[in-house]
């Protein structure tokens, strides 16, 4: 059993930046995928950033490229998200996900429903 939880969310203006930590508790932190989400009312849970195990290999959905830079901290088992120049529709709740290595030749996935653990979610609003 992995408890992920999240912090760091508020409110920032659009431009603005945000960090937002996932603290995971568990003694496997090294071997699991950890990966953070985004939903908005209405609508379902979608990708924006995934991590590796050793950290080296990064995925980020297009609309964070370039913004948003997702990392880890093995010593303090705990995930980032540094999220820079903020727009309004950034706005959402942000969900830590995570899910155990399997195999060698497992890798990154963006589909929720592959992560069995998640945090609370923590709210993000960046106004305009």
């Amino acid at each position: 059993q992995v408890t992920l939880v999240e912090s760091g969310g508020g409110l920032v203006q659009d431009g603005g930046s945000l960090r937002l930590s996932c603290v995971a508790s568990t003694r496997t932190f090294g071997s699991h995928f950890f990966t953070w989400f985004r939903q908005t009312p209405g609508n379902m849970r979608e990708f924006v950033a995934a991590i590796g195990t050793n950290g080296a290999d990064t995925s980020y959905a297009d609309s964070y490229k370039g913004r948003f830079t997702i990392s880890r901290d093995h010593a303090k088992n705990t995930v980032y998200l540094q999220m820079n120049a903020l727009k309004p529709e950034d706005t959402a709740v942000y969900y830590c996900a995570s899910r155990p290595r399997r195999s060698i030749i497992d890798n990154l996935r963006r589909n929720p429903g592959d992560y069995p653990y998640w945090g609370q979610g923590i709210q993000v609003t960046v106004s305009s």
